[in-house]
Order: structure tokens, then sequence, then C-alpha cells
């Protein structure tokens, strides 16, 4: 097998690669034989026809596809390897010669992993993430735990009023002609929550139990229903239960009944304490985030399409495993949000090329400052995998090939070179 490179614009390169016409043969038998049970030929038992046979009757063309699905990706990988470049892009494979008695010939355009040139990464300056915890955070927290923990009172003895569940019973009509669609019973709406068609459910606001009253809307020019966009509609409305939220009150019983602590006061601790570590670690997460942004437009690099469109893929694929896991298959979510594969790949674009300007120039930090993953630290994330996987430590050593291994010791240098970014820059 040969290969040989030519480099191409914007970091791509082409691979032409070259297999022996002895292992075309190979495979071209093989395909062969895979087949030769589907292919009839008159005057014989199906799977007894000679291959050169059936050759002469459909042509050497016949098995061609076959043997080269075969022979590309074994022959791939191993100019991939030959070639020495650090391919970062799936391949787009053209074959240039496919002919019995000959060498098979195919073309792979990569993109090739672009040279970084580095601006300042130490004592880069960003604003100053504020991390401290008000009291109005805290009162925020503990009334959504009241709001999670409120009942519902039936109201019989007033109107409705804005945040009130109610059920109601309501009829549309344009030009006074009832509507396909515009009629409901039973109907539960929470009053504010906008699911209905705006101005209405301001409208159910001061209506009474039992009385009719009417709603007067315009369905907005986007509306779903292209008969009813723009229209002005009437609604007849009855209000027929009306219901409230109850919160508890904030007193140590509550704090007892939603918490570890017996009294308030140590519940709004705790509940600081909380906030305060989540905003710490917020904080040190927007603050690396700010400074790798920092370095990224301070440095230079090209990004070929292909290793975007590569990595585009590769994060669709990670929330379709996330979805998956979740009971979920990537094509119901696709059904449910109306949206398309393509539609989320064009969406997750800015956030592939983020990704890969981040990697790009830690990487560059990474051999700008020699940082290397102490056998030590390569250790520990082998038991947070064991203890990820349920598996003895040494067993994951057993069976981690050392590319994945190197891999690894990759990842905690990374990480490790945005430390050392984060530990040397300044703050405003």
């Amino acid at each position: 097998m040969g290969v040989q490179v030519e480099k191409l614009e914007k970091n791509m390169a082409k691979l032409t690669i070259e297999v022996s016409a002895e292992e075309l043969e190979k495979a071209l038998q093989n395909a062969f034989l895979k087949n030769k049970n589907k292919i009839s030929v008159p005057g014989f038992r199906k799977g007894k026809v000679p291959r050169q046979m059936i050759e002469k009757m459909y042509g050497p063309e016949i098995f061609y596809e076959d043997a080269a699905n075969e022979l590309i990706p074994d022959a791939y990988e191993n100019a991939v390897e030959e070639c020495g470049e650090d391919i970062v892009s799936r391949p787009t494979i053209d074959v240039t010669q496919i002919e019995k008695g000959k060498p098979f010939i195919f073309t792979a355009e990569v993109a090739i992993k672009p040279e970084v040139k580095l601006g300042k990464y130490k004592g880069v300056q960003i604003e100053k993430v504020d991390s401290a915890v008000t009291d109005e955070e805290v009162d925020a927290e503990i009334n959504k735990e009241r709001e999670n923990n409120a009942r519902n009172i039936t109201v019989t003895d007033r109107p409705v009023k804005d945040g009130d569940k109610t059920v109601l019973d309501f009829e549309g009509f344009v030009d006074g002609v009832a509507f396909e669609g515009g009629k409901g019973e039973d109907y539960p709406l929470t009053i504010g929550s906008g699911a209905f068609i705006p101005g209405f459910e301001e409208q159910l606001v001061g209506a009474e139990i039992g009385k009719e009253l009417e709603v007067n809307v315009t369905f907005p020019e986007d509306y779903q229903a292209e008969d009813l966009k723009g229209k002005a509609a009437v609604f007849k409305c009855t209000v027929k239960e009306i219901t409230e939220k109850e919160l508890p009150e904030l007193d140590d019983e509550f704090a007892s009944e939603v918490s570890e602590f017996d009294t308030l006061e140590e519940y709004k601790t705790s509940v600081k304490a909380t906030l305060t570590e989540r905003k710490e670690k917020e904080a040190k997460e927007a603050k690396e985030a700010a400074v790798i942004e920092a370095i990224i437009n301070d440095s230079d690099m090209e990004i070929p399409d292909a290793m975007i469109s590569t990595q585009q893929e590769q994060m669709v694929n990670e929330f379709a495993q996330r979805i998956q896991m979740q009971g979920l298959s990537f094509e119901q979510y696709l059904q449910f949000t109306g949206t398309s594969y393509d539609n989320m790949l064009a969406q997750i674009k800015p956030q592939a090329e983020k990704r890969i300007k981040s990697r790009l120039v830690l990487e560059a930090i990474v051999k700008a400052e020699n940082i290397t993953a102490s056998e030590e630290e390569f250790e520990e994330e082998l038991k947070v995998m064991a203890e990820a996987y349920q598996l003895e430590v040494e067993k994951i050593k057993e069976d981690l090939p050392e590319k994945n291994a190197e891999q690894i010791r990759e990842d905690i240098a990374v990480r490790k070179a945005a430390e050392f970014a984060v530990a040397n820059a300044k703050e405003k």
C-alpha cells in the first residue's frame, strides 16, 4: 500500500491511497463469495455459478462496490498512520481507479489540525466575576421552596385575579360564526401563563364564577391556522372554578418540614451556603471561559470547515445519546420539538467552532509551557473511570488501548493548561 499527501488551502489535504492489485483481487473474491447465492444465471443453480461466468454475463463491475467497501476502511486507517498528519475530520472518499488486475486507487480529502499562532496567555485581563450571595437571592430561593409546597385552595367568594388557576368553558366566533377548534369545556387555564392568545387571559381578571363574559382578541399574523391569521374574534367564556395558591408561613415549622433544620435561621444559613457554593462554581467557570476567550481573540488560527462540520456532528450525536439515556429517541425529540437534524447542526455551529478554538489554544499552551500529566494524575483519572463504570482500576488498565491512554493524558494536560491560564489572569 502507498499514500501520497497533497496539501490544499485552508488546512485541507488530499491523500491518494493505492492498494495493490493482489489485495483488490482478494476483495473481489470475497465479494463474489458474499453475493453468489443472490445471483441467477440460466442453467445454473444459485450459489453454483462460477465467478468467471458471472463476470462474463454482468461484467466484473458487479463486485466492485463491495470490494471497495471492504478495502477502504483499513487502507484509510493505515494511510493515516503512514502519512503522519494530524487529521481532524472525517474523510471525503472518492474512488479514482478500480479495475480488475490493476491497483485500487482512491482519494481521501481531510482537514489537518491547524497551527496556532498563540497570542498573550499570561496576565490576561478579564472582568471580575462577583460570587457574593445577597439576602434577596436567599429569599428568592426560599420562596421557590414555598411555591413548591403551596396548597391549591378553592375560591368561591371573589372574582378571578392574576395568578389564579381557573376551569372554564369557552367558544370563539369570527364575524359571528363559530370557528373550528375554538370551543373548549372544563379547560384548565392559569391566568398570566401566556398559554392563550395575547390579551385573552388579562380580560378574564374580574370574571365571576358562573357568569358569562365576552373576551375580544385579535389573532396574531403568524398564527398557525391560516384562516384565523390577523382576524378579530369574540370568545364567550364562563369561569366554572377558581383556585389560588396558599403559601406556607415562613417560620420554623416550614423550615423543619423542607429541610433537616429546626429553625428558619438555620435553614436560611444552609440555603446561603448552598447558593454560595453554586455561585462560586459558576464564577470559576465564567472566569475560565472569559480567560480562554481572551486568549482566542489574541491568537491566530485558520479552522477548516470540515473540522467544524465533524465537531458539529459529534456534539449533536452526544446530545442524542443523552436524550436516549432519558428514555426518548432522537427521532422522537426532533418530532416533539419540531426541529430537524440539519437545524440542530446549524444552531450548534458557533459552539462547535468555539470548542475547537478553545482546545487548540489550550493545546498550544500545553506545548509552550511543557505541561504534562503526572502518573498520579493519570491514576486518579482511571479511578474516576472505574467508579463511573463500576470496574476495578486494574481491569481498566488491562483493557485500555495505548491510544486511549494517551488521549486521557492529553486531556489532563489541557485541563492543567486552563488552570494555568486562569491562575495567571488578572481581574479588572
